[in-house]
């Protein structure tokens, strides 16, 4: 196995790893080093079952099953499908406007996501280009670029975090997905997390809130808040701390989500397929009763 850095703010390439093997323990503690590091992996040219990218998800943390409970790989819902794909009677396959924004996942949860892990089966290709990518930004770096008497007067707030946030704004834009019933509403409360975090990893502090789904900073006042808000949300976005992952078939790719936020760029039209698999890993080895 080799681990190959991009040499941008994020992001590095993991080859010769077979994913449909069982990681033996000093691969696995490598790339957890390595997810903490880089904050974003790729592993190229995969061939995987379901159950295989299951397994190799597993290895990492508990995995979650999606709240909207739909979309789920048959016989195992900790699985799911994106795709703007429509099977033989109109209906679609997948989610298909999945992360369309900034956003950290789960964040809106009182045990947080560590990691992503997406398997892209078939990508949207438009003059040998990819299209739907995936940016990401850098939190640690982000955090480190603070006024310092920013830093200072933010240290210890926390802030609310809530699901319905990206969900609305999502139906909002587009229609296609249902409203949140009221159980899932109270399936996932709003919650609140520290607003500098300190990531399990590394050991260094991470601006953990995005645009998608915090809400408040509950120690200051409203207008005050939003104007911070405001304020961290424009600074994360900076060229400075993107990097993008321009997707090829059979690409793995997996991300820390407590050191970065993510976008799906929406750029392919419903006739160009996107179809990808997804596990989503909890925090619970690192955070075993949440991050307050």
């Amino acid at each position: 196995m080799r681990i190959v850095p991009t040499g941008q703010t994020l992001g590095a390439r993991v080859e010769d790893l077979d994913l449909s093997r069982p990681l033996e323990a000093d691969d696995f503690l490598a790339l957890e080093q390595a997810l903490g590091r880089y904050g974003v992996l790729s592993y190229p040219d995969q061939h995987l079952q379901s159950r295989q990218l299951r397994d190799f998800a597993a290895r990492f943390g508990r995995l979650e099953i999606n709240v909207a409970n739909a979309y789920q790989e048959p016989g195992l819902p900790e699985v799911m499908i994106l795709s703007n794909k429509k099977d033989s009677q109109g209906k679609p396959v997948g989610l298909s406007d999945a992360g369309q924004d900034w956003h950290t996942d789960m964040s809106y949860s009182r045990m947080i996501a560590f990691s992503n892990i997406l398997y892209g089966i078939e990508i949207p290709m438009r003059d040998g280009q990819p299209l739907g990518n995936t940016e990401f930004c850098n939190m640690h770096a982000a955090y480190e670029a603070l006024p310092e008497a920013l830093r200072q007067e933010l240290d210890g707030m926390t802030v609310t975090h809530d699901f319905a946030k990206f969900w609305d704004m999502m139906r909002q834009r587009n229609g296609t997905r249902p409203p949140l019933t009221e159980a899932q509403r109270q399936a996932k409360p709003p919650v609140s997390h520290p607003l500098f975090l300190t990531h399990p990893i590394t050991g260094r502090k991470v601006l953990y809130a995005n645009p998608g789904y915090a809400m408040r900073i509950n120690e200051l006042p409203e207008a005050k808040s939003q104007q911070i808000l405001d304020f961290l949300f424009e600074h994360q976005l900076q060229p400075r701390f993107r990097h993008v992952h321009r997707w090829q078939p059979y690409d793995v790719l997996m991300w820390d989500n407590i050191g970065t936020i993510h976008n799906a760029v929406p750029d392919y039209r419903p006739d160009e397929p996107r179809f990808i698999k997804r596990c989503q890993v909890m925090a619970d080895r690192y955070f075993a009763n949440g991050t307050a």
